[in-house]
């Protein structure tokens, strides 16, 4: 999404605002669940922020009712859910799928506390001014997924040292794009590769990505981090075995759907934080006094079947490195 177009809907929201009726709080607390995502890809998400709800006490029907808001896809409708929650007065909003749907609900209420869970730096994104101090109504977690794409190219060398070019796969809408094009650009050229910038923004444009891959006969493949790619895993993953393109992914859920490696930390263990945080805040802690998460811990997953299917030898060190081996 373009920052002008950002802008726009933020205004959309503001501008709605005053309109919304303050209503009493339920006696069963109510929490928004926001997120730009298709409703059906993101069930193993809603079921990890549950367990999350859960292991601070709150269980869905019994003594905490959930609200979800999902864009399907589509950023332009976030305002208006965004609004359809702050009308309401949930207890906290919870944000996910995308940046969009966190600074869109920061610019929408400075009363209702929000939870986000973001792939990125939430400081650079204008989210909070500190990690460890987040001050004001919003907090959460973050698996700063879009700066380990060096870290990904070099382990991609190590299983075909004689690489010379690497696509990456980038959505174009996504406002981290840039800084992350750039830093696996300067990595892979200490490293003597050349990287391929590649854009698809829909399930259409990543059919036809591959499709250019397969007549170039691209030898490897980088996929940047986005939410797109994740609601599409199985459709990515599917397409790089069809034209055996050897994939390295920022997520396990990836090389556990099939793709060949994958180096980042939990998305599943992302919002299960998240909801962790929001039972928190329904306790009654404020997110000014909740530092944001960041991971402990990155999983390493090679999908070894998925390795041989491709032809590719993984060296007995590397694979002692992993992990997880998927065979």
């Amino acid at each position: 999404m373009q920052r002008r177009e950002f802008i726009a809907l933020l205004g959309g929201v503001a501008a709605a605002w005053p309109l919304a009726a303050r209503a009493q709080q339920p006696a069963m607390p109510v929490v928004g669940f926001l997120s730009a995502n298709e409703h059906d890809a993101s069930e193993q998400f809603t079921v990890a922020f549950r367990e999350g709800l859960a292991d601070a006490g709150f269980i869905e029907g019994k003594n905490v009712t959930i609200e979800y808001r999902f864009a399907e896809g589509h950023l332009d409708r976030v305002p208006a859910l965004t609004l359809d929650l702050v009308r309401r007065q949930v207890a906290v909003i919870f944000t996910g799928g995308g940046d969009v749907p966190s600074l869109v609900a920061k610019g929408a209420t400075a009363n209702i506390p929000i939870v986000f869970a973001t792939g990125y730096d939430p400081v650079k994104l204008g989210l909070v001014p500190s990690l460890n101090r987040p001050g004001g109504n919003v907090t959460g977690v973050t698996v700063i997924a879009g700066q380990l794409g060096a870290k990904r190219i070099e382990l991609l060398r190590e299983v075909m040292p004689k690489v010379a070019v690497v696509p990456i796969l980038v959505n174009p809408n996504n406002v981290n794009a840039a800084p992350d094009i750039s830093d696996v650009q300067a990595a892979a050229a200490v490293m003597g590769i050349q990287v391929r910038v590649l854009n698809a923004s829909s399930e259409q444009e990543i059919d036809a990505v591959f499709e250019s891959l397969a007549q170039s006969k691209a030898g490897a493949l980088l996929v940047n981090p986005d939410p797109l790619f994740l609601e599409h895993r199985h459709q990515l993953v599917a397409l790089a075995a069809r034209y055996r393109i050897p994939t390295v992914y920022y997520a396990r859920e990836y090389a556990v759907a099939g793709g060949l490696m994958a180096y980042g930390a939990s998305f599943t263990g992302m919002y299960r934080q998240g909801g962790g945080y929001v039972g928190r805040i329904l306790k009654g802690a404020k997110p000014s006094d909740l530092p944001v998460m960041q991971p402990t811990k990155f999983e390493f997953v090679i999908n070894l079947k998925t390795a041989k299917a491709l032809g590719l030898e993984v060296s007995p060190t590397l694979l002692a490195r992993a992990d997880e081996v998927i065979e």
